[in-house]
């Protein structure tokens, strides 16, 4: 047994001998003038040391043995709390993937969960007890739901204003209201009672509880076992872990210190989207650093990617999928490999979200918008847009793939840059629901011989790649200006020649240049020679049948064709 003189007010049982109805603070003071007086006392002093304080109130606290009550892990055999929680544990996605191991050590070392607490605030306990033995009263279960349905109507203080006599009548003089407050982890950890049982709306075992790195042994850990001790299973089917924001230096953010970054400021200067792309591109498993310089960088971002979207929908303003759009197997060549690609980048982007791996969807839209569209394919495909006749069959290939991956790029983002998203999609779709309203599934149809193209014109891209460095040197050298103005001969190995031959004469759009040709050699190199013919006026290529046409004098046979003839022919690019 473990003796408790102090009662609850801090102050010794009346019948403790010396001391009897002295607060602790002041029972110090008799002791030692007792010592003194019985020529026991060998030393006093005063020294100041560290000694725990109340959060709140800043007093010092006392500490005293007390009744408390207890969740038994153990109890109940082989089928204890315990066996269920890991077994529940087992049944749930982690991610990160460490926070497994984090919550099985809790749950496997953990004590008898103790959740009584001493203090005059929080959700009580609801319990009546003997005032000598503190053994229940034997009608616990309809005084709890006494008890439940008064703090529904009253609020908590319907229990601390409860007078025992009110539920208890002549009982009321052996038995006590128990003074203690449950457990803050407790109350939180049942959530899943409270509150998703309760709603017809919400999902009841949840999908995902998410909060940060310390939940383990908080949050996640209570819900995990008040929900196990109740319904046999996890609360949750998946739990996600995330670190704290801490400023550019890694040091937590302190208004003392000067370096606090309030997100309302960043959503007044720059826009929410800006606060929420910095929240996706960053790794949330550990610390999440956020700056002034950060946010910068987080701001080229998003222009990258709003720069992207703006050119997607400039060049498909004048596009009706309805009327103008392209069959799949009649689409140039470039355009089916650029929706392979799309395709490719979509179904990436798609498993990232469902790991809930939302830097790496920042990282590859950021890629996908920098490389594959604006380093190559829209690089390309300007000459098409801007100098084939309006409503060509290979203008309209090029949009009939542009409003495809448009609306890819703006269902991917969209749990993202959602502001972006759905001002963009408003503008495509005036009468239409909301972006999210929309679907990922099947958002590019199947593309025709993809399986073929994609490996071909990887081939392509690592030679146009080495053309592009070539031209870049003869351009610092003074040659030449823009890459117009320039021939390419390219000596190619017969896989590459290949791929490169079957284009033709729109080799030269692949690689930007006025003229290229190519053939097949052991060794492969690049020539590049200034163009000596004279620049169109209207597509800005040097082309020897400029000014053939006299009422043209100053447009290429192509510019002619497609402002008064038939039109060019192009097959591939």
């Amino acid at each position: 047994p473990v003796d408790n003189p102090v009662d609850d007010n801090g102050a010794f049982f009346a019948s403790t001998p010396l001391v009897g109805g002295l607060s602790v603070w002041k029972a110090n003071d008799v002791v030692i003038q007792a010592l003194d007086e019985h020529k026991r006392l060998v030393r006093r002093e005063n020294y100041r040391h560290s000694y725990p304080h109340c959060w709140r109130h800043k007093s010092p606290i006392i500490f005293r043995a007390t009744r408390q009550w207890f969740i038994g892990m153990e109890e109940g055999g082989k089928r204890n709390l315990r066996e269920v929680a890991k077994a529940a544990v087992d049944a749930t996605a982690f991610y990160p993937s460490w926070g497994r191991a984090r919550l099985e050590a809790m749950i496997g070392n953990r004590p008898d969960w103790c959740v009584s607490r001493q203090r005059n605030w929080g959700t009580p306990m609801g319990l009546f007890v003997h005032k000598e033995t503190w053994e229940l009263h034997p009608r616990t279960d309809e005084l709890t739901e006494l008890v439940a349905k008064r703090v529904e109507k009253e609020g908590i203080e319907g229990w601390f204003s409860l007078d025992a006599s009110e539920l208890l009548g002549a009982e009321a003089t052996d038995y006590k209201k128990v003074p203690d407050t449950l457990d803050v982890w407790f109350d939180s950890g049942t959530t899943h009672t409270s509150v998703l049982e309760r709603r017809e709306d919400l999902k009841n075992p949840a999908d995902l509880y998410l909060e940060g790195s310390d939940q383990h042994r908080g949050w996640f850990q209570s819900s995990l076992l008040t929900s196990c001790a109740m319904n046999d299973r996890a609360p949750y089917g998946a739990l996600l872990t995330h670190g704290f924001v801490v400023d550019g230096q890694g040091r937590k953010m302190s208004k003392s210190v000067g370096n606090v970054i309030a997100p309302q400021k960043v959503m007044d200067t720059l826009g929410a989207d800006i606060l929420r792309l910095w929240v996706a591109a960053t790794d949330y498993s550990g610390e999440l650093s956020i700056s002034d310089e950060i946010l910068k960088r987080v701001v080229e971002a998003y222009r990258r990617i709003r720069n992207t979207l703006r050119f997607l929908l400039a060049n498909t303003s004048d596009f009706d999928a309805a009327q103008h759009a392209v069959p799949m197997g009649e689409l140039l060549e470039i355009d089916r490999f650029a929706l392979a690609q799309a395709q490719m980048m979509a179904t990436a982007v798609q498993a990232d979200y469902d790991r809930y791996e939302f830097h790496l969807v920042v990282q590859r839209l950021q890629q996908y918008c920098s490389e594959e569209l604006g380093g190559f394919y829209l690089d390309v495909l300007k000459d098409r847009l801007y100098t084939t006749a309006a409503g060509s069959p290979a203008r309209r290939s090029a949009q009939t793939a542009l409003a495809l991956i448009r609306d890819t790029l703006l269902k991917l983002m969209a749990p993202i840059l959602s502001f972006t998203a759905e001002e963009a999609w408003r503008i495509l779709r005036p009468q239409a629901p909301t972006v999210f309203a929309e679907l990922w599934r099947d958002m590019l149809p199947p593309v025709v011989d993809g399986d073929h193209l994609v490996p071909k014109w990887q081939r392509i891209l690592a030679v146009r790649a080495a053309v592009q460095r070539e031209l870049e040197a003869v351009r610092q050298a003074g040659t030449i200006g823009s890459s117009l103005q320039a021939e390419v001969a390219i000596i190619a190995t017969p896989d590459d020649y290949a791929a490169l031959a079957a284009l033709g004469d729109d080799l030269r759009f692949v690689t930007i240049t006025s003229a290229a040709t190519v053939a097949a050699g052991a060794t492969p190199s690049i020539s590049v020679t200034p163009s000596k013919y004279t620049k169109c006026e209207r597509c800005w290529h040097w082309r020897a049948d400029v000014g053939a046409d006299p009422g043209h004098p100053a447009l290429c046979g192509r510019c002619v064709a497609n402002l008064v003839g038939a039109g060019e022919p192009r097959r591939f690019a």
